[in-house]
């Protein structure tokens, strides 16, 4: 008889759940044109600080402009061949710094070796010039394709590692590459390679006298417009692809690897493809470099040029586009202006940087650095945007780019049909039913709230005919909420 007993009691509650299932998907079916609205945001992003040519933005880009136009156009001021030649190198050694730019600071790559991608562009477009009798823009494809082999071939097996290892593998490969091209024929052994050819296009040798508009530009002029040129080329789409998708996952993979990857992002072909954006830049460079000296050997390509190309990355600013730019024009032109203290130049060149990193922690011009008088954006509470009587913050005589909005102008437009948890309803009165306190998130299927008729509402149901979600016969209510009749969900 007990068992009998069990069995019908068992049978019952199984009933009594699937008539329950039954209801919900019933209440479901009708309400399922129906969507849970997003909830206000909580906190909003706003700028703050001056319009117009004074945004932070646009000033910089407008800077940034005047600057490139200053540099290109500098000829016209000074073409003494001195300047014009340690223009060119600083030039190129910007575009160096951009390269690992993207290696560490964008990607948080610890790279000791980059001067071999640096030897790789220089080698493959002084091998085809010089051996098979190639102008140097024919190249360029040679160039791009043998950096992107190197950059798979060392970053492969490397890029596994991290932090202190990774930094030691990358020397010991850009060790390699120099002694491999000191050492075979093919590279001109420890001789190197002479007789690499200039730049033509168009019809336009750059290592002729150029006459335009009346105006002759010798062949070193006209070598360093053209540096200049690649070089701002190299440096904004070393920016551009920063803000871009790819450049996103860079910095995930920089700040927090582990939680990157848990977010979906395969952090080996995002670091890959930081090491062979960098091993591209630095290729690129390479030609150049072979094309402005006429020749290149081994010993343009050791240790000492990775430490000056990452000192210039780390003293301007790990990630910053301005201060990639500034250290590397520092690092390159601070020997020349001090050489006229002779033996005591390098002395004096190694106490300004030690002053910096002192000084200067975090660079010249770090990544998260404004200009003082420029705007900067602040994250308000959006109950402080509805309120106007608050002053924004910011510099005085500051506004914002947008009118204050209010907690009704951030709500869903399915306000109107349900009660939010601030408490308002569609017409007005308390989110709750007839005597009961506020469903947190949807109506009933008939048009009141979850809470029944003289009980409280369910934490997430929907009422239906004044019952609750999941109660059924008295079951499986609830644990906060009351049965339509007053009494307890649970018995």
């Amino acid at each position: 008889m007990g068992v009998a007993n069990e069995t019908l009691r068992g049978e019952n509650r199984a009933g009594g759940q699937a008539m329950a299932s039954s209801r919900r998907a019933r209440r479901w079916a009708g309400a399922r044109d129906w969507h849970l609205p997003a909830p206000p945001p909580k906190y909003v992003r706003v700028h703050v600080g001056s319009k117009g040519l004074l945004g932070p933005r646009r000033f910089m880009d407008g800077l940034g402009l005047v600057l490139f136009a200053v540099a290109f156009f500098l000829p016209f001021i000074t073409s003494n061949a001195y300047f014009m030649s340690i223009g060119t190198s600083a030039a190129i050694f910007v575009m160096l710094a951009s390269g690992l730019n993207v290696v560490v600071g964008y990607a948080g790559l610890l790279d000791l070796g980059y001067v071999a991608f640096f030897a790789v562009g220089a080698y493959a477009s002084g091998i085809m010039s010089t051996r098979y009798g190639w102008d140097m823009l024919p190249t360029i494809p040679v160039v791009l394709v043998a950096c992107v082999i190197a950059g798979i071939v060392i970053g492969g097996p490397t890029l596994r590692l991290r932090s202190d290892y990774l930094a030691i593998v990358t020397l010991g490969f850009g060790e390699i590459i120099r002694r491999v091209a000191q050492n075979i024929d093919v590279t001109g052994g420890a001789t190197g390679i002479y007789g690499i050819r200039k730049f033509s296009f168009f019809g336009i040798d750059l290592s002729q006298n150029i006459e335009l508009f009346g105006i002759v530009f010798p062949p070193n002029v006209s070598f360093y417009m053209f540096t200049v040129a690649c070089m701002g080329i190299a440096v904004v789409s070393a920016a551009r692809l920063a803000k871009g998708r790819m450049g996103r996952a860079w910095q995930a993979v920089r700040d927090d690897e582990d939680a990157a990857e848990a977010m979906g992002i395969n952090t080996y072909t995002t670091k890959l493809t930081a090491y062979v954006t960098g091993a591209i830049w630095g290729g690129m460079a390479g030609m150049l470099q072979g094309a402005h000296v006429g020749g290149i050997s081994p010993t343009q390509f050791m240790f000492l040029n990775s430490a000056l190309i990452l000192m210039a990355v780390v003293m301007g600013g790990m990630g910053s586009t301005p201060g990639v730019i500034i250290g590397g024009l520092v690092i390159s032109l601070l020997p020349e202006v001090l050489r006229e203290a002779q033996n005591a130049r390098y002395l004096l060149f190694g106490l300004a940087l030690v002053a910096v990193m002192v000084f200067r922690p975090k660079g010249l011009w770090p990544a998260n650095w404004h200009l003082p008088f420029l705007g900067t954006g602040h994250t308000l509470r959006t109950d402080e945007l509805a309120d106007p009587a608050a002053d924004p913050p910011g510099p005085p005589g500051a506004e914002l780019d947008a009118p204050p909005v209010s907690m009704l102008d951030l709500a869903p437009p399915e306000a109107e049909a349900n009660a939010l948890v601030s408490g308002l309803a569609a017409d007005g009165e308390d989110g709750a039913g007839t005597g009961g306190a506020a469903s947190a998130t949807g109506p009933g299927a008939d048009g009141e709230d979850g809470a029944g008729s003289g009980g409280a509402a369910s934490a997430t149901g929907l009422g239906a005919d004044g019952e609750e979600d999941g109660a059924g016969s008295g079951r499986g209510a609830s644990a906060t909420g009351l049965g339509a009749d007053g009494e307890e969900a649970e018995r």
